[in-house]
C-alpha cells in the first residue's frame, strides 16, 4: 500500500467529477443525501470562512479491462457531495452561516466565488492497495482513537435542528472557551456542547436531573423539526451577553465553574422570565429582570458565593457550599444553587 497527499481545489475536483474521473465507491460509503441542509450549509461555510474539515480518501487504482487510471472517494461522498450540489445551486445557506445566509452559489460575489472554487482539499490518494488492505487501514487508523463520550456521540449521530442551535450558540458565544470555564481538551471533547444542551434542557422542563439519556431524547426530538430554535437562541445569546457585560468581574473565580456557570445562567432565566415548576419548588417568583440591583452590587454578591465555594467556608452559604460540593447534575443540589444565584442577583442574600 501507498499513502500519497495531495491538495486539489475544489474546481480541480469538480472537473474530475465532471468528467468522470473521480466516483464514489458505495462498497465504502453510505448513500448521499444522507445530511439535512442545516449541516449542509454549516460545512459549506466552514469552507467560505477559510477553515480545514478532515481528510478525504481517495483510491486511485488501474482499471484492468479499460487500462484506465481510476479514482474512487472511499471516504468524504458526503462532503463530496455536498460541495457539488452547493456549485449546482440545489440548496441555499441557512441562518448558521453568519454572512452567507439565503444565497446559493451563484448568488455570491465573483471574488467570494473564486475564493470558494481555490479552496484546497486536503486529501490522501491510496495506491497499491486493494479493498482488504484499505478496510484495514481503516481498522487500524480507528483502533489508536478514544472512544466517543456521550455528546461527541450526540454530534455524530445527529445532524438536524438542535444540533444546529447548539453549534450557532457556541460559534456566537465564544466566552466559555476565553473564560476558561472549559479547557481546550473539554471543548476538542464538546464539554461545551454538553452545556449548552443542559441549558436548552432546563429552559424547557424546568430543573430536573440531567443524564445523558435526556439529552440524547432532547437531540433526537428536536432532530427535523425544532419551532422554538430562534427564540430558545436568543435567550441564551441574551444570558452570556448580560454575564460577559454585566458581571464580568465573576471572570476567573469558582461562579465560573460549569456547573456554577449553569445555575447562574437558570437564575438569570427564572429572575427574568421564569422556570418551569421553579416558582413552586423554591418559593421565588420572577420579577421580570434578571438584576434587581447594580451590575456591580450582583457581582459583588456572587464573588461571596463564590469564595465561599473555593474555601468550602460553610458558615455564611452552608446549603450553597453543600450544593456546590455535591452532586453537580441532580436536581435538589440544582434547586439549591439557582436559588441562592437568584437572592444574590436580587441582593437577598
Amino acid at each position: 500500500m501507498k499513502l500519497d497527499e495531495s491538495r486539489p481545489s475544489i474546481a480541480n475536483i469538480r472537473d474530475m467529477l465532471i468528467r468522470g474521473d473521480l466516483v464514489a465507491n458505495k462498497e465504502y460509503q453510505r448513500s448521499p443525501g444522507l445530511w439535512p441542509n442545516a449541516s449542509r450549509s454549516y460545512f459549506i461555510d466552514t469552507i467560505l470562512e477559510g477553515y480545514p474539515f478532515p481528510k478525504i480518501y481517495f483510491h486511485e487504482y488501474l482499471d484492468r479491462k479499460t487500462k484506465k487510471v481510476r479514482t474512487e472517494i472511499v471516504d468524504g461522498q458526503q462532503r463530496i457531495t455536498t460541495i457539488q450540489d452547493f456549485l449546482n445551486d440545489k440548496f441555499a445557506l441557512g441562518k448558521n452561516s453568519t454572512k452567507f445566509a439565503g444565497l446559493r452559489f451563484t448568488d455570491l460575489d465573483d471574488d467570494t466565488q473564486d475564493k470558494f472554487l481555490f479552496y484546497t482539499v486536503s486529501i490522501d490518494v491510496i495506491r497499491d492497495a486493494g479493498r482488504a488492505e484499505i478496510l484495514q487501514m481503516f481498522r487500524r487508523m480507528n483502533a489508536y482513537t478514544l472512544p466517543l463520550n456521550a455528546a461527541e456521540k450526540r454530534h455524530s449521530e445527529f445532524f438536524g435542528e438542535f444540533k444546529d442551535l447548539v453549534t450557532r450558540v457556541l460559534d456566537y458565544t465564544p466566552f466559555l472557551s476565553e473564560w476558561g470555564v472549559f479547557t481546550t481538551r473539554q471543548i476538542v471533547r464538546m464539554a461545551d456542547a454538553a452545556f449548552i444542551a443542559d441549558l436548552v434542557l432546563a429552559l424547557e422542563e424546568g430543573i430536573v436531573s440531567t443524564s445523558d439519556k435526556k439529552l440524547h431524547s432532547l437531540y433526537s426530538k428536536y432532530d427535523s423539526s425544532f419551532p422554538q430554535a430562534e427564540e430558545t437562541e436568543q435567550i441564551l445569546k441574551n444570558i452570556f451577553e448580560l454575564i460577559t457585560h454585566d458581571l464580568s468581574a465573576i471572570q476567573g473565580s469558582y461562579m465560573t465553574k460549569p456547573f456554577a456557570l449553569h445555575a447562574l445562567c437558570c437564575a438569570i432565566y427564572h429572575n427574568e422570565i421564569g422556570l418551569k415548576d421553579f416558582q413552586q419548588k423554591s418559593g421565588i417568583a420572577p420579577i421580570g429582570r434578571a438584576l434587581n440591583c447594580s451590575p456591580e452590587r450582583a457581582s459583588s454578591n456572587l464573588l461571596e458565593l463564590a469564595a465561599a465555594h473555593e474555601s468550602k467556608d460553610t458558615s455564611r452559604f452552608p446549603t450553597y457550599v453543600e450544593a456546590m460540593s455535591a452532586g453537580s447534575n441532580r436536581e435538589k443540589q440544582r434547586t439549591d444553587r439557582i436559588i441562592a444565584l437568584c437572592r444574590a442577583l436580587r441582593d437577598e442574600l
